[in-house]
């Protein structure tokens, strides 16, 4: 059954696989997506009990996506469905992102990311899992895949932050305190330019991704929490761990857009050159946010990683 799912739609890419006609298109309204996630409330993490939402669909072996800033698990609302086919598939919503805890009471490092990743895999009695991370997300997963290789089964990076690539400008300055004096309306176009910019097929942003990739940022609360989100970016967190990356063991597929502004093929062929187990692929026509600007793609490719 996951050979015949694959070949489809590795059959579905060939020949006009960047054509807008093509792309998948199974967009969930916000409404859908949110309601069906699940939430608990997990101690271990930061110094208070934190409520963690994520989203828990399927059977089989666990996949858990992890997603980057200024976005949530909603990130993957368009291809998410097509792995629970054959997969179980946990997305959380990082600390202080999307519907989890947003209270101005911790931090939201990359580090406590993983560290809330760790507690939750416990919580749902999960040993190992494959892991799939994009943007700040990605850096979780190099934090996870290196300190913590026993729970990782395969690995997938795609468009990741690593070395000193970032926090990019924009990011840097939305970390800044003088940030809350600006209207949640000023926050919602400031969102919605960085969405534009990281798409190379413009038709990919739908009112429904953008409405839905927003939602949670566009209450005061949310304001605040993104701007706390933003100001706990941290460039050590993966500088310290670019002697490391020889020492990641299991199977990674980097899985890059290749006209990504921000966090630039460069980086996911140098990785290639650092990871022992690696295998890149190079999606053109595609940029940062390619869960939703080219799913077919990143669809067939991670699914033919996984069952190989």
């Amino acid at each position: 059954m996951k050979n015949l799912l694959i070949l489809l739609f590795l059959f579905s890419t060939i020949g006009n696989s960047q054509n807008k006609e093509n792309m998948v298109q199974n967009e969930m309204s916000v409404a859908d997506f949110a309601g069906r996630q699940k939430h608990i409330e997990l101690d271990g993490i930061v110094d208070i009990p934190v409520d963690v939402a994520y989203t828990d669909i399927g059977q089989g072996q666990p996949i858990i996506l992890l997603h980057g800033i200024p976005t949530w698990s909603y990130l993957y609302n368009n291809v998410i469905d097509a792995f629970a086919k054959e997969y179980r598939v946990i997305a959380p919503d990082f600390l202080g992102h999307g519907n989890s805890d947003q209270r101005d009471l911790f931090d939201r490092s990359i580090e406590v990311q993983a560290k809330m990743v760790l507690r939750l895999m416990k919580a749902l009695n999960l040993e190992k899992a494959h892991i799939i991370g994009h943007d700040t997300g990605g850096g979780v997963s190099l934090i996870l895949a290196i300190k913590h290789p026993e729970v990782v089964d395969k690995l997938v990076l795609s468009n990741i932050v690593t070395y000193d690539s970032w926090p990019i400008d924009d990011m840097l300055a939305l970390g800044n305190p003088e940030w809350i004096k600006k209207p949640v309306s000023e926050i919602a176009d400031f969102l919605l330019e960085g969405y534009e910019m990281g798409l190379s097929n413009p038709e990919q942003l739908t009112e429904t991704f953008k409405e839905g990739i927003r939602a949670p940022y566009l209450t005061e609360k949310g304001k605040i929490s993104l701007i706390r989100n933003a100001s706990s970016l941290n460039t050590n967190h993966t500088t310290s761990l670019v002697s490391r990356h020889k020492e990641i063991g299991v199977q990674t597929l980097l899985l890059w857009g290749v006209d990504d502004p921000w966090q630039t093929i460069a980086d996911g062929e140098r990785l290639h050159t650092e990871i022992p187990n690696s295998t890149l692929i190079r999606l053109e026509k595609t940029s940062h946010w390619l869960q939703q600007d080219s799913p077919e793609l990143y669809i067939s490719n991670i699914l033919q990683f996984l069952y190989e």
